[in-house]
């Protein structure tokens, strides 16, 4: 008779000790009496026999009841279901060859059953704990404890365990200093808005969390510490997309007495040894360096993807003159030719016109490169003379197509930057399987901010102006440029840094520049200006994002899928329900007053 659920009971461990986790066995261990737990993944009962899949962590060991090796446990087994969790003793004995799952590192392998304890039941998943499975994301992350025993992203977890361990062994052997900065500090708003809170026996006043330990790491340079690294959280307060979180992990890093040369050649030694040991792919170092200029001039953004090469090319000066009044009166004309791109459909054509609307452009001028014609609802507008200097300049061939953007430069280049991955993607041409690491270097130091109508700096205040450019910030802020660097892989920042401002005068100047008074800078940054008076060495650092680099190393869709407990796009987590109201008590506590919410409509 079949044993009903509720008739088969719990037990307790007891003395029963793991011998071997569930992919470990194999040939070798024939014969051998083992000890397994883990949760039932699947149960076949095929009458005298039943077969189970038994998961942990490690992966799948297939498990039999027989009635030879025990009638009782035989019986017992009818009552499992997916996802109990139980113990079992059994021997390993070699599977039948047409049983035998090549796909399994114990697929050779089987677990006869002598006997075994439940140690938990378990309701129905809402979902089936398997990679396959299709389920809304929603779903998955309100049950993230069970969507974390699905294998791809249990393993990415792991992945990211051991890369964090490879990183720290990189820095320890060349003699950094793991040293933790405060969570609960100042607020000193640069860049994104800060995470703010409310310090209960000062009441009125605020902590932020840190959206980096950025001036903690200078000081501690101030301090003597000339090596240091925390693998770190950080907070901003930002809008989400795919690849970014409220909270997320850096591998912090600053050196003394280095230049740029110094912190990349470290850098570059620490990724290629992380892809070495841990996913066993070689990169080879140095790694290709271009500038800011050249990445914007020929990719259109400042992170590239240089796994392809499929490059925009600056017309202005070709079409300047042309009857076609948008081109004419552009500030700047970019072009780029897609061989064979001829095949699009004109649906296609509008699907992109679309997508690169989303970055400001009107419109996407295009022409197909026929046998005989240019075809296109611009070549009217084109006289032979510009035909000719196109086919040129972008090395035409019958079958191609070019797109082409016009306007403010900033719009230009990003639409046409975007759409470039876009194409490279729809072609086929970007390869699957190759890690392009990328320096670029030379950026601007300063960017406008209209609506602000003030300089702002493009990667933080501390950042040194290049050798010779101390003044060319004060005179002309436009022009001068940084001593920062981004490692780009893939199309993706991954990380970024500079070389600091070592002296509180020049410090100072840099603050003038971007409209920061000497009562400002004393508010917000005094001890930074007080430590750097005190012999401030020439220092140096850079930031990785660790969920982004193990995003991308694990070939991952989303940066949730390798974070344990990520929130939402609206920055919550359904499974905890953060964030969530609080009590009137705890407000009065802190000297704050809840203000309700402002009715729609």
């Amino acid at each position: 008779m079949q044993e009903s659920r509720s008739e088969l009971q719990i037990k307790p461990l007891g003395w029963w000790v793991r011998s071997h986790h569930c992919n470990e066995l194999t040939l070798e261990n024939e014969g051998q009496n083992v000890c397994l737990m883990g949760w039932v993944q699947y149960r076949r009962d095929h009458g005298g026999l039943i077969f189970i899949d038994l998961r942990d962590r490690h992966g799948l060991t297939q498990v039999v009841f027989t009635p030879d090796a025990s009638a009782q446990a035989l019986e017992e087994a009818h009552g499992l279901r997916s996802e109990y969790v139980m113990a079992l003793k059994g021997v390993v004995r070699n599977r039948p060859k047409d049983m035998i799952n090549p796909n399994l590192k114990t697929g050779e392998i089987e677990v006869e059953v002598t006997e075994f304890r439940l140690l938990n039941r378990s309701k129905t998943p809402p979902f089936i704990i398997e990679d396959r499975v299709d389920v809304a994301e929603s779903l998955r992350l309100k049950y993230r404890y069970l969507d974390l025993r699905r294998p791809a992203i249990a393993n990415n977890l792991v992945f990211r365990s051991q890369a964090v361990q490879n990183i720290r062994n990189f820095l320890h052997e060349n003699d950094f200093v793991e040293i933790e900065t405060p969570i609960l500090t100042k607020s000193t708003p640069e860049g994104a808005r800060d995470f703010l809170v409310p310090s209960r026996p000062n009441q009125g006043q605020f902590y932020a969390l840190p959206q980096s330990p950025q001036l903690f790491k200078q000081l501690l340079m101030c301090s003597g510490f000339d090596r240091y690294y925390q693998v770190v959280k950080c907070f901003r307060d930002e809008d989400l997309r795919a690849d970014r979180q409220p909270e997320f992990t850096q591998v912090d890093l600053e050196m003394s007495f280095v230049d740029e040369e110094g912190v990349m050649s470290m850098a570059e030694g620490l990724i290629a040894d992380l892809f070495k040991n841990v996913s066993g792919q070689e990169l080879e170092t140095p790694f290709t360096r271009i500038s800011y200029a050249q990445a914007i001039a020929d990719y259109g953004l400042d992170k590239p993807d240089i796994r392809f090469d499929l490059k925009l090319k600056d017309v202005t000066h070709l079409v300047n003159g042309s009857d076609f009044r948008l081109f004419a009166e552009a500030e700047l004309v970019k072009a780029m030719a897609v061989p064979g791109g001829s095949v699009l459909s004109r649906k296609e054509i509008d699907d992109f016109t679309d997508f690169v609307k989303v970055y400001g452009a009107k419109g996407l001028a295009w022409i197909k490169i026929k046998e005989d014609e240019w075809q296109s609802p611009i070549a009217k507008f084109l006289s032979q003379e510009e035909r000719t200097a196109l086919t040129a300049e972008l090395e035409l061939q019958v079958g191609d197509i070019v797109f082409f953007q016009a306007g403010a430069a900033d719009m230009v280049n990003t639409a046409l930057g975007y759409l470039r991955v876009k194409l490279g993607e729809r072609f086929d041409l970007i390869p699957q399987d190759v890690f392009a690491p990328l320096w670029v270097t030379d950026f601007p130091l300063f960017e406008w901010d209209e609506e602000e109508k003030r300089w702002v700096a493009r990667h933080h205040p501390f950042t040194s102006p290049k050798d010779g450019h101390f003044e060319l910030m004060q005179t002309s802020p436009g022009q001068a440029l940084a001593r920062a660097y981004d490692l780009v892989l893939n199309g993706n920042e991954v990380g970024g840094g500079s070389i600091r401002i070592h002296n509180s005068d020049d410090q100072e100047k840099m603050f003038s520049v971007l409209g920061i008074d000497e009562n400002e800078a004393k508010s917000k940054f005094g001890f930074l200006l007080q430590a750097l008076e005190y012999g401030a060495p020439p220092h140096g650092g850079l930031a990785f994002g660790l969920d982004r680099l193990i995003m991308l190393m694990t070939k991952s869709s989303s940066i949730r899928d390798v974070i344990a407990f990520p929130k939402t796009q609206k920055a919550s987590c359904v499974m905890t329900e953060a964030p969530s109201e609080v009590s009137l008590k705890q407000l009065r506590e802190l000297g704050l007053k809840h203000r309700e919410k402002p009715k729609e409509g």
